[in-house]
């Protein structure tokens, strides 16, 4: 009989033991939880406004965004009037720009990624998600802080020596509890700051909490910053890859 105790004990206490390891989340997995809870884990349909803030200026475009994970993206502008109805398109390594008011197609060369999309500081690669914060970097926690009122991973992520990315290094902040990217410090390859993310306004769309406003703050332009407001998600939608083509480009609406 104590034999049995004996084994039973060994055995609740070597599944809590494995319960435990279970839980325990590697710096990637932090960091795919947290892109899958924004992006969706399939597929993502947005309706955002983007607010270019100059010292002398400032204009707002709105716009729809439809990706599929990593190989399908198609973003339509549907304001301001002069803007409406371009589109861009990412299908697996190509990249296209369609202008309704020239009647052009555009193929948009790899180089063109890190360039500001629509003449603000969203580069073109952020719109068209052709790098990956999972795949292209090697992770590391570095350490847990607070922000805004939130505890946080802090994470470095370091660029794979293969990999067609924009920045050399990243830290984020995500948060613990709900996985929220709500701070980002992205950096070129000679380590300088190039810009700061900050995620706020947190909000419940299509059932999960997102942060619905992000501000994007260059760090050598003083008064200079892109705020992006999420007015619309939805997550795991089904889009067949046929969406994803030029001829949609033209009169996706």
């Amino acid at each position: 009989m104590k034999t049995v105790k004996s084994i039973l004990t060994i055995c609740l206490c070597l599944g809590s033991a494995l319960l435990v390891y279970g839980q325990d989340l590697s710096p990637k997995d932090i960091i795919r939880k947290a892109d899958e809870k924004f992006n969706g884990e399939k597929t993502g349909i947005a309706t955002m406004a983007m607010t270019i803030v100059r010292p002398t200026w400032e204009r707002t475009i709105e716009f729809k965004n439809w990706t599929s994970g990593r190989e399908y993206a198609l973003t339509l502008i549907t304001s301001p009037a002069k803007d409406k109805g371009q589109s861009f398109l990412k299908r697996h390594q190509e990249m296209w720009n369609w202008n309704p008011t020239i009647s052009r197609l555009i193929k948009l060369p790899p180089s063109m990624m890190s360039q500001g999309w629509m003449g603000s500081d969203y580069t073109n690669d952020d719109i068209l998600k052709e790098s990956s914060v999972v795949n292209d970097y090697d992770h590391k926690i570095v350490g847990e802080e607070e922000y805004d009122g939130r505890t946080c991973y802090k994470i470095k992520m370091v660029a794979k020596e293969d990999a067609a990315v924009i920045w050399g290094h990243q830290v984020r902040w995500i948060d613990k509890k709900d996985f929220l990217f709500l701070k980002s410090e992205l950096y070129d390859e000679d380590g300088f700051l190039v810009r700061t993310e900050l995620g706020s306004e947190i909000k419940t769309m299509d059932g999960r909490l997102i942060p619905s406003r992000i501000e994007l703050i260059p760090a050598e332009e003083e008064g200079q910053m892109t705020i992006i407001e999420i007015k619309e998600m939805k997550f795991n939608e089904p889009i067949k890859d046929g969406f994803f083509s030029q001829q949609n480009m033209k009169r996706v609406r």
